[in-house]
């Protein structure tokens, strides 16, 4: 009978096999997928503020956004936040050739292959949200110009507090998000797979939670949209801090965790703690 389902021990295999693969991939095939998943997944963010916007349900949105994920993961494309949380592995665990040099090259193309990708839709959504920057913003880009607003000076109007609140955000968010890129490797099915990718995705986006590549679309969009906040409030004041959380996010809570356990699994109890620690039976018992 085909068994659908790997055991913890199998995927994590399978996530410490797929971060080193993204460290010898080309610089030409990183750009190529990373761009297509920045694009991708901004299109998803685009389609889920609409919804929330025309529904008036912030959860409608919510629950339909993971279509983009699933797309992306299926296509084979790479997002920074799963980067972050697979190709270390690779280098914990000792592969042939793979270093620290050649993990921070694959972070740095990918984060560069979502900026572009994210743009390119941030661009594009905007012309249509304006009718080509010849009209105001209706009323989903007026939406997103206030999330720009909202999660950059917002965050800066409390400070140090506020700089904290974001980093736990992008913490939080990438625990997810790579719990979602973990579990797909869980089944062998599609259907198994989008299951298993899209409850976590949609936990993140319900929630508020600060995604590092959403964020390349959303604040890009809304300061072409009006937006009260400057490219530098949104650098300072949410994209670094964002992309820090989702390191220790999915790396900590995600990677290392699930390596530690499943691959650098501790020795078992004594199998003779029982019979060591048996009351001795007491003279004629």
């Amino acid at each position: 009978m085909h068994v659908s389902y790997l055991a913890p021990q199998e995927f994590v295999t399978k996530m410490i096999d797929a971060g080193e693969s993204k460290v010898f991939m080309s610089t030409r095939d990183t750009l190529i997928r990373a761009y297509m998943a920045g694009a991708i997944l901004a299109l998803a963010a685009a389609f889920a503020v609409t919804v929330t916007v025309q529904t008036g349900q912030p959860l409608a949105g919510a629950i339909l956004f993971p279509v983009g994920f699933c797309l992306l993961y299926l296509l084979g494309f790479d997002l920074l936040t799963g980067v972050f949380t697979l190709v270390p592995l690779a280098l914990m665990d000792k592969r042939p050739g793979v270093t620290v040099g050649g993990m921070l090259r694959n972070w740095w193309l990918v984060f560069i292959g979502n900026f572009a990708g994210a743009l390119t839709v941030a661009v594009m959504m905007a012309i249509i949200f304006t009718y080509g920057f010849t009209e105001a913003p209706d009323a989903v880009g007026r939406r997103i110009g206030s999330i720009g607003e909202g999660r950059t000076v917002g965050y800066a109007e409390h400070g140090a507090a506020g700089m904290l609140t974001l980093f736990i955000r992008g913490v939080l968010c990438n625990w997810m998000v790579s719990t979602g890129v973990v579990a797909a490797m869980m089944s062998t099915s599609v259907s198994g797979k989008v299951i298993a990718m899209w409850m976590p995705i949609m936990v993140f986006f319900y929630m508020g939670f600060e995604h590092s590549i959403v964020n390349m679309f959303l604040f890009p969009s809304g300061l072409m949209l009006g937006g009260e906040f400057s490219f530098w409030d949104y650098m300072i004041w949410n994209e670094i801090p964002t992309v820090l959380g989702n390191l220790v996010g999915g790396f900590s809570f995600v990677g290392l965790t699930l390596y530690s356990t499943h691959v650098r699994t501790g020795p078992k109890r004594n199998q003779d703690f029982r019979a060591r620690t048996a009351r001795t039976p007491a003279p004629g018992e």
